[in-house]
């Protein structure tokens, strides 16, 4: 168990140096970052001054050398609009994205293994048709259209719910629901069809012909091997809306990190697009070492 996660704690470390590289000199293939940075109408002294404050007069090796120590010391550098450590700002709205993550995959989780569990216990009846179309609606519509017929319907027209802000948890129900539509498809579906195929298996066949209940077969020996492609697919979710929901978070104005990497794009905050896409990469790579231990926990011959 320990040479297996120290393989893949090696694996993390090289996958985010890579990382690093990319997200560095990513900057310099457009150009001169200092005049892309500046704003439009800046001189060229301005430019130069620049350019020198932020060191890309310098080597590029003596430049990432530099980014990569500041990064070892939690210094992702200074943004350019807000004139504030970017690790302040991004820590402010880490909180609200967690939120919104943690709701969204919460219910659309719970949801999903109920369909899922439906609709492949009764395949083939008015429930599996009833679970299968709900599922096929939650991942054909839009997320940006599903939230704002919302807006339009509980908002504008039944005034039961706000529009959009961060406050209390009538704020968070839209975007939540809204975001998590997709995913609770999604679940729904991998599920019937992973737990359909673990429930030919010989071992199913074994665990009835000794006598065990259907429901202790079901849950015990079918649904826990059934989660392991689940969780591959949680994990990627659960990344993605850490790294920031763009699209739910501008429409309901959620003070997120994905309306804040909106915001810094707009206002060509490089350090701050930088220190966002860096973090997105760091949620990614912990969720797949977690994913990676989860699947010992549910299959201990991985291991092996």
């Amino acid at each position: 168990m320990a040479r297996y996660l120290l393989s893949r704690l090696g694996q993390s470390v090289l996958v985010l140096f890579g990382v690093s590289l990319l997200i560095f000199f990513s900057l310099h293939l457009t150009g001169d970052p200092a005049a892309i940075m500046m704003p439009p109408g800046s001189s060229q002294q301005e430019i130069d001054t620049f350019r020198h404050s932020m060191g890309f007069d310098q080597p590029l090796l003596w430049q990432y050398g530099q980014y990569l120590g500041n990064l070892l010391q939690g210094d992702m550098g200074q943004s350019l609009r807000y004139d504030q450590p970017v690790t302040r700002l991004i820590g402010e709205r880490v909180p609200a994205t967690l939120l919104l993550a943690v709701t969204a995959l919460g219910w659309s989780t719970a949801a999903g293994l109920l369909l899922g569990l439906v609709s492949a216990v009764w395949r083939n009846s008015v429930w599996d048709l009833l679970a299968r179309l709900l599922a096929f609606s939650g991942q054909a519509i839009p997320v940006f259209w599903l939230g704002l017929l919302m807006i339009l319907f509980f908002s504008l027209q039944l005034r039961m719910l706000p529009s959009s802000g961060y406050g209390d948890a009538a704020h968070l129900i839209m975007p939540a629901i809204s975001l998590g539509a997709y995913y609770m498809s999604a679940i729904a579906r991998l599920v019937r069809a992973s737990l359909i195929d673990v429930l030919h298996q010989d071992y199913i066949r074994t665990a009835q012909a000794k006598g065990l209940s259907a429901w202790r077969i079901l849950i015990r020996h079918g649904l826990r091997n059934a989660l392991i492609p689940v969780v591959t697919v949680q994990g990627m979710y659960f990344a993605s809306l850490l790294g920031g929901a763009l699209v739910t978070e501008i429409i309901f104005a959620w003070p997120g990190i994905g309306r804040l990497a909106v915001q810094a794009i707009q206002n060509r905050d490089f350090p701050l697009v930088q220190a966002i896409v860096l973090l997105a990469a760091v949620v990614f790579v912990v969720v797949n070492l977690v994913i990676d231990l989860l699947y010992v926990v549910l299959n201990p011959r991985i291991r092996l």
